[in-house]
């Protein structure tokens, strides 16, 4: 497991750690049920920095990632961005991506654990083009501020940050002291939220300004476990949790989000425009309920039954402290995934009732 940069930094607020994809993250601070309810109703502050992020720089660096995802990149002007899929000549998922343009280069924010793998894969498209693929991590932090109060949290750092007023919209600042930091219009909780770049050796003070601030506003740190079921509860699927390497980006209803079915030729282009032109995906993500009288939630990989025939499988599920219920989502066949139809999932403790939602959860 790699340890997260700032390990000591947050042992000393108590915080106990997991693992997400062989990187080490905070998991809470001892009471994820607070965390979660400053990312509600305040702010919360979370390290970010286990996270995998790439800078693309050099003449062709545009040609090159508009021709490798799903979305429109040419197009974007400086400060503006995207959310995008990668995927292979079959159209499935390498992974999504967050995508910034910034002055003298394109910023990538993703998954974690999966620099090496894209970097190869970009790599191998780099023929006699003037594309430099150079992992962002070891000079640049992440911490990011979630919540309706996010906004007023960032303004308190004092730095004078003109504030990005739409999503993937992004500003820098320099500070003689700190450096240059960016900041990014980011919503991972279907609220208010932004992501800071900000330079390595500067992460410790601005992470303890951030949190003193969220504090401030009733808010404060907050670790994986409030994030997560802040974002389940917004309905919002994450690449290594409702999505993999065998889904297509339809299927987890990217369509409108990740994907430009305008821009041209990408790799896998042409199976995404085929689902387009001839019919629906054969599976497609949806919300799920569980009855409040479950003995168990199910677990990731448990099978959804209708009518004793399988169609599809559950992707996670938690207990939402927001509804008092139990939600989650799955992948459902399309003949068998319309709105208030029942299924049943099948776990380790025996079956569990699944009624089909409209998403977000949360609005």
């Amino acid at each position: 497991m790699t340890p997260l940069g700032l390990h000591e930094f947050h042992a000393e607020l108590r915080a106990h750690f997991t693992e997400v994809n062989g990187m080490e993250v905070v998991a809470h601070y001892g009471d994820w049920l607070a965390e979660h309810a400053a990312l509600r109703h305040a702010a919360g502050v979370i390290d970010l920095s286990f996270r995998s992020r790439l800078v693309l720089t050099g003449a062709d660096r545009v040609r090159l990632l508009n021709g490798q995802v799903t979305n429109n990149v040419k197009d974007l002007a400086v400060g503006t961005g995207c959310y995008a899929a990668l995927v292979t000549n079959k159209g499935r998922m390498v992974s999504d991506l967050n995508i910034y343009i910034l002055t003298d280069e394109i910023l990538l924010d993703f998954e974690p654990g999966l620099s090496t793998k894209i970097t190869e894969r970009f790599n191998s498209y780099i023929i006699a083009d003037d594309v430099q693929v150079i992992d962002a991590s070891p000079r640049y932090g992440i911490v990011s501020v979630q919540g309706p109060k996010a906004r007023m949290v960032v303004e308190r750092l004092g730095l004078d940050f003109a504030m990005p007023a739409k999503p993937f919209q992004s500003t820098s600042v320099k500070d003689e002291t700190l450096g240059e930091l960016y900041c990014m219009n980011q919503a991972r909780t279907g609220s208010t939220g932004f992501d800071l770049f900000v330079p390595v050796n500067s992460m410790p003070a601005v992470t303890d300004k951030l949190i003193a601030a969220a504090r401030e506003v009733g808010g404060g740190p907050c670790g994986w476990t409030a994030l997560e079921t802040a974002r389940i509860e917004a309905g919002i699927p994450r690449f290594g949790a409702e999505m993999d390497e065998t889904n297509l980006p339809p299927e987890a209803g990217l369509e409108t989000t990740a994907i430009s079915y305008t821009k041209g030729c990408y790799i896998g282009q042409e199976i995404i425009s085929r689902i387009r032109t001839y019919g629906q995906v054969a599976k497609a993500l949806r919300g799920l309920q569980f009855p409040d009288s479950a003995s168990e939630l199910p677990r990731k990989g448990d099978k959804l039954f209708h009518d004793d025939k399988e169609v599809g499988y559950v992707c996670s599920a938690i207990a939402s402290p927001t509804l008092n219920d139990h939600i989650g989502m799955g992948y459902v066949r399309r003949e068998h995934n319309g709105v208030g139809t029942e299924l049943q999932a099948r776990t380790q403790n025996g079956p569990v009732r699944a009624t089909i939602v409209d998403t977000p959860f949360v609005r």
